[in-house]
């Protein structure tokens, strides 16, 4: 499936999902906060070892920040705001995840696993820095976007760690060696892109 068919693919289900939600009386500001309550109950399942339920409650958060975006733009009461809180909330929910994989007591594969939540988790910090930062300091003019792990992607690897973690925590240390890998490839791809689109 190309970009163009997995994108119109995505805009048709988001339709379908904000006339549904869109029926209940929330804002989509308050979607948005309302998703850090199973982000925050997914890191303490995560502090105990509970993967299963992590990875539920996870899925919840990311469902209901699906739920947001689409409410909004069903309703048309999207606004810049909302976008910028949408991906500061976002930001703050991966932090919670990555904040309590420091206290699963996860195995040690090649290096301490510590060494790989913090390669993952810079990758990540990067490869969303690298397009603020172009756009901030007026390098490029239009949103950066591509790599090989755009966030979508990622949450959804990361999801499947924390579910293959109940067989065996260390299949989930290998999945942040991975999410670590394709994380700063993808940070380092787009500061190519920024460096072709600044040239325009």
């Amino acid at each position: 499936m190309t970009f163009y068919a997995r994108r119109k693919k995505f805009s048709s289900l988001s339709v379908k999902v904000g006339t549904i939600f869109s029926k209940i009386p929330l804002t989509p500001n308050q979607w948005t906060y309302i998703s850090i309550i199973p982000a925050l109950l997914a890191a303490y399942m995560i502090t105990q070892q509970q993967f299963l339920a992590a990875a539920a409650l996870f899925f919840i958060a990311a469902a209901i920040d699906l739920i947001d975006g689409s409410v909004a733009r069903v309703t048309g009461r999207a606004t810049l705001f909302g976008a910028y809180l949408d991906t500061t909330v976002d930001r703050y929910m991966e932090a919670f995840i990555v904040g309590a994989l420091l206290f699963a007591g996860l195995p040690h594969v090649f290096l301490p696993a510590v060494v790989w939540i913090f390669f993952y988790y810079f990758g990540s910090i990067m490869s969303t820095y690298v397009k603020a930062a172009a756009k901030e300091k007026g390098f490029v003019q239009e949103e950066i976007k591509g790599g090989i792990l755009e966030r979508a992607e990622k949450m959804l690897i990361l999801f499947a760690g924390l579910v293959l973690a109940y067989f065996d925590p260390a299949y989930l240390v290998y999945i942040l060696i991975i999410l670590g890998i394709g994380a700063n490839i993808t940070a380092l791809q787009r500061i190519r892109i920024a460096k072709r689109m600044g040239s325009k």
